[in-house]
């Protein structure tokens, strides 16, 4: 189960409204290190991946974990360009899809938000199914008496 519509752009308004505070700087990189797929609307993933993709740092060649440009300049055009050429993200993007970007959610939205946001990006494991038990597979107690009485 992946970010519903609503929550999905709640957590790119955090991503791009909130870089420049320490506080949520770890977590914001986090997120971006998350798989796309738990992104459910097909718009709000291509933002996602465009931003994923634009703000990943320089790496050298080694096997270095990914990191991202987070904070200062380079973050804030990055977000603007999304903004004000939406078609860079991709086609069918339109300004719409992109208006909210750099708009903090509000106060609401905390650690507490972000760690269910987590629960939500992965969903729950879906229950396996039990067999159905069939009266013929187990013997009965009637079964066993009748049994012990013919012998």
């Amino acid at each position: 189960m992946a970010l519903d519509a609503e929550s999905g752009k709640t957590m790119l308004q955090l991503i791009t409204s909130r870089y420049e505070d320490r506080h949520w700087r770890k977590k914001i990189e986090k997120t971006l290190s998350l798989p796309h797929s738990g992104v459910g609307d097909t718009r709000q993933q291509q933002v996602f991946t465009y931003l994923k993709l634009e703000l990943k740092a320089y790496k050298s060649r080694r096997a270095d974990p990914d990191s991202w440009i987070l904070g200062g300049y380079a973050t804030k055009e990055v977000i603007d360009r999304a903004k004000f050429q939406p078609k860079l993200i991709g086609e069918g993007i339109s300004s719409e899809d992109v208006a909210f970007l750099g708009v903090d959610p509000g106060p609401e939205i905390d650690e507490a938000w972000w760690d269910d946001m987590l629960v939500a990006w992965f969903g729950a494991p879906e229950e396996e199914e039990m067999p159905q038990e069939t009266t013929h597979d187990i013997p009965s107690v009637s079964d066993a008496e009748n049994n012990s009485a013919r012998i």
